[in-house]
């Protein structure tokens, strides 16, 4: 069967509801971790896509202006489905974080000078930091043959951890040299 046709039938397979409830569940577990429980459905669980495909996409979403789990809802959602898809993957998403948002926002506005509040918002931004940093190393398992990705990978965890140089400049500076030393690789393979 060609990559075509399989496409096809995946995009017939995968029913609407499904998608809505994927990114329902990614928005209820992933509270400020949701590209490690999207890449767990979406990789792990339906296999929907592969690992390569889902760094594909998390890259991509890296240089898209929003969040990246938004970014990654649409591209999973116009893969499968296409526009209808993608409305309802962000719509899954979407649903509950907004009603809880709305919600936590009208209480924090209410006791925002309850230090036991303050100290449970550091402890959520910690657990979502470590579970970044998870992500980022399990994505950057299938590369670890290759030391030249593990060299960019610390040079740009370094820069931004320790130079606290902004995402961006990190990316505009990193990628044109990444490409650059790939292309010299691929250059001396053939």
């Amino acid at each position: 069967m060609t990559e075509m046709a399989q496409r096809r039938e995946l995009r017939q397979a995968v029913p609407l509801t499904a998608l809505f409830t994927a990114f329902l569940i990614v928005s209820l577990c992933g509270f400020a971790g949701g590209i490690v429980w999207a890449r767990r459905i979406a990789v792990e669980n339906r296999h929907w896509i592969t690992d390569r495909e889902f760094a594909d996409i998390v890259s991509l979403c890296q240089l898209m202006p929003g969040p990246n789990i938004i970014g990654i809802a649409v591209c999973i959602g116009a893969k499968l489905r296409g526009l209808i898809g993608t409305i309802a993957a962000i719509s899954g998403f979407l649903i509950i974080p907004w009603a809880g948002g709305l919600s936590l926002g009208v209480l924090y506005l209410e006791y925002a000078y309850l230090p036991v509040l303050r100290n449970i918002l550091g402890g959520i931004a910690a657990t979502a930091a470590g579970l970044l940093i998870a992500t980022g190393i399990r994505l950057l398992m299938p590369h670890r043959r290759r030391p030249t990705a593990l060299l960019f990978a610390a040079l740009a965890f370094g820069l931004i951890t320790f130079a606290h140089l902004p995402l961006l400049v990190v990316l505009f500076g990193l990628v044109p040299l990444s490409i650059a030393v790939a292309g010299v690789g691929s250059v001396r393979a053939q």
